[in-house]
């Protein structure tokens, strides 16, 4: 039997450029029909498309480990306003021995932290607020106290890079959305380019959006559901 004669590399990446053309090519549009201004409007749906997808969070590939070491007696924090979300948050505690103790926290909204009687009641912090401002904080209660060294911890969804053709740049997305790019951002360039086109091109980008996003998983992990009651016991 004969043995397939494959490529044997697997470097298929291509660039926002290369992509963008792709896209245009789908609108029936051909690349010697495309201008400047056609470039500047796959730019800027570009990106548009990847704020709709950092709405679709999480994004496996966006999510990063941040560390804030904590002060006492200092409720609020800022956080990096890339910071689309934060998913799971806890408290690290220095032991003294060269080992720490993790602790989850647990989320509140503006309105339980409003409710609180003593925001500036010191102690190990239990829970936090995320207040999503342009400025992004993070409020922790209790305040950090004294008797300890304290880190904050959290994972978060970034937003996705900016999209720019300069040298060739590459979208920050995996290997796996390379198809849900290329169909949504047709589907946004029709609006402008091809409106006959665009209930289609909409239903194909859905369909690739939701093949891809549903293997953006942490794979072989069982789901346990529990209730979270130990924030409500303070």
């Amino acid at each position: 039997m004969a043995v397939p004669a494959s490529s044997g590399t697997y470097n298929f990446l291509p660039s926002i450029g290369e992509v963008v053309l792709n896209s245009f090519a789908r609108i029936r549009i051909k690349r010697s029909e495309i201008t400047e201004e056609h470039m500047q409007n796959a730019r800027m749906m570009t990106n548009l498309l990847f704020v709709d997808w950092s709405v679709d969070i999480p994004n496996l590939w966006t999510i990063d480990l941040v560390s804030i070491p904590l002060v006492t007696g200092q409720a609020t924090y800022d956080v990096d306003p890339s910071t689309v979300a934060i998913l799971d948050a806890y408290i690290s505690t220095d032991n003294g021995d060269g080992t720490t103790t993790d602790i989850i926290i647990y989320p509140i909204s503006r309105t339980e932290y409003a409710s609180f009687p003593q925001k500036d009641q010191q102690g190990r912090p239990t829970v936090f607020w995320f207040d999503r401002l342009l400025s992004p904080t993070i409020t922790l209660w209790n305040v950090p106290d004294p008797s300890q060294n304290y880190t904050l911890k959290f994972y978060r969804a970034v937003q996705i890079q900016d999209a720019n053709y300069t040298n060739g740049q590459q979208a920050d997305i995996p290997y796996r959305f390379l198809e849900a790019y290329a169909s949504g951002l047709a589907a946004k360039l029709a609006m402008i380019y091809a409106p006959d086109l665009e209930v289609l091109r909409t239903a194909q980008a859905e369909k690739a959006w939701q093949k891809a996003s549903q293997q953006d998983i942490e794979t072989n992990v069982p789901l346990y559901i529990t209730p979270g009651l130990n924030g409500y016991f303070r």
